[in-house]
């Protein structure tokens, strides 16, 4: 199985929306792009909402046949582990090896001293082509990267081999994910992460580094955009060697998560992977439920109620919602209107505060992320909630297609 040169993760929050999505991925393919769909959902999310595996493969089956989507999609097992994979296996086609926990994790010193031995080769000046000034790799850096690396892809490589076990090893895809943690990857211990990943045989289609800058949930980039576009071609350039040196699938990429509403570096990626003419892979699941929530408020009535019920719960519990998500999201609660006043607002007002078009000046980032994050209320009124959204799947549908296609696919692409 051989993942397609473009690739969107289409999450879904509450498995509603996956029609919308696909009906942006289809005008996509109109203007001549063409982009699968890869229905990612996590294992944190599942728990949350009391959802399971095998309907996100429904939603994605069923979006399929109304939409009669001709293409391969996917459905993935997104962010998990050792632990939790058995929950997936039947229903997923696509598994995210997050191993960001094992990074630093111990392995022995045997095993440390043959991979050094193996990449002792590259010490010295270290020349990617394409990227003008070379590396400089000493022992003491190497044996840095080693320690710090290897015992996340050996992992990763238990976990693969568990799925391809159970699966066969040409039955699905497999991505690396290294996101989640404080410091960004450089390029030089990107290719010897790539390199570890022949050292194990792990033949994964997709990696997940963690970029400089804050990658936070459904808002825009936050970091310097030149240093990023420096630090995304040079991973670029050092894959493409990477894949030719060590034998690696051909159609290897990067993937970016937490990549819905990156807005200030979507022009960037998009000229890099033309210039180098190379895929990727956005994950973009928790833009849609944002979406669902401004087109309830905009529906007026029961559903401007519904929005207005989430945000006001989710004030009250804001620490207890925010605390899993830290590392992703940056919520000032002093600037955060007070849940008396949104109660005063109608649907416009409502929608435009969430929704994300940046500089408009009635979009408050904060509000945004803590709705975002605030899902966990939705999930707890239960048929309360989805009877109302479904009710207006119109109006919401239309503000998800929308989003997808005009503000994250045109920009991008």
């Amino acid at each position: 199985m051989e993942l397609e040169k473009y690739s969107f993760g289409i999450g879904d929050r509450f498995g509603q929306q996956g029609e919308a999505q696909l009906k942006a991925l289809l005008l996509a393919e109109e203007t001549g792009t063409v982009i699968v769909p890869v229905w990612n959902k996590s294992h944190r999310e599942h728990q949350i909402i009391g959802s399971s595996p095998e309907e996100t493969l429904l939603e994605a089956r069923s979006a399929v046949k109304s939409q009669q989507w001709m293409r391969p999609y996917y459905v993935d097992a997104d962010h998990i582990t050792l632990r939790t994979v058995d929950l997936y296996l039947a229903h997923a086609n696509f598994f995210t090896l997050d191993v960001a926990e094992h990074i630093g994790s111990e392995v022995s010193a045997s095993e440390l001293q043959d991979f050094q031995d193996m990449a002792s080769t590259y010490l010295g000046k270290l020349e990617i082509p394409g990227i003008p000034e070379p590396f400089f790799v000493t022992e003491d850096h190497l044996a840095g990267i080693s320690g710090k690396f290897l015992g996340a892809v050996r992992e990763a490589a238990r976990i693969y081999r568990y799925i391809a076990g159970e699966k066969g090893a040409n039955r699905f895809i497999a991505e690396i994910s290294m996101d989640e943690v404080k410091e960004a990857q450089s390029p030089v211990e990107l290719f010897f992460i790539l390199m570890m990943l022949r050292h194990h045989d792990l033949p994964v289609q997709t990696i997940a580094p963690k970029f400089t800058g804050r990658f936070n949930k459904g808002v825009d980039y936050s970091g310097n955009v030149n240093r990023f576009r420096k630090e995304f071609e040079e991973d670029l350039l050092v894959i493409d060697f990477a894949v030719e040196l060590f034998g690696l699938p051909s159609n290897l990429k990067l993937s970016v998560h937490s990549g819905s509403d990156k807005f200030s570096i979507y022009p960037v990626m998009g000229e890099l992977i033309r210039k180098h003419n190379k895929g990727i892979h956005v994950k973009t699941a928790g833009t849609t439920w944002l979406e669902e929530v401004i087109g309830l408020a905009m529906s007026g009535g029961e559903g401007l109620q519904l929005a207005k019920d989430i945000y006001e719960r989710a004030y009250a519990r804001q620490e207890e919602l925010c605390r899993p998500y830290a590392a992703v999201i940056d919520v000032d609660p002093d600037t955060l209107p007070e849940p008396e006043d949104v109660g005063r607002w109608d649907g416009q007002k409502f929608a435009a505060t969430l929704r994300h078009i940046p500089g408009h000046p009635q979009y408050h980032p904060g509000f945004r992320q803590l709705i975002h994050v605030g899902y966990k209320v939705a999930a707890e009124m239960g048929r309360t909630y989805l009877e109302i959204v479904q009710k207006y799947d119109e109006v919401i549908g239309e503000q998800v297609t929308t989003n997808l296609f005009e503000r994250h696919i045109q920009r991008l692409f």
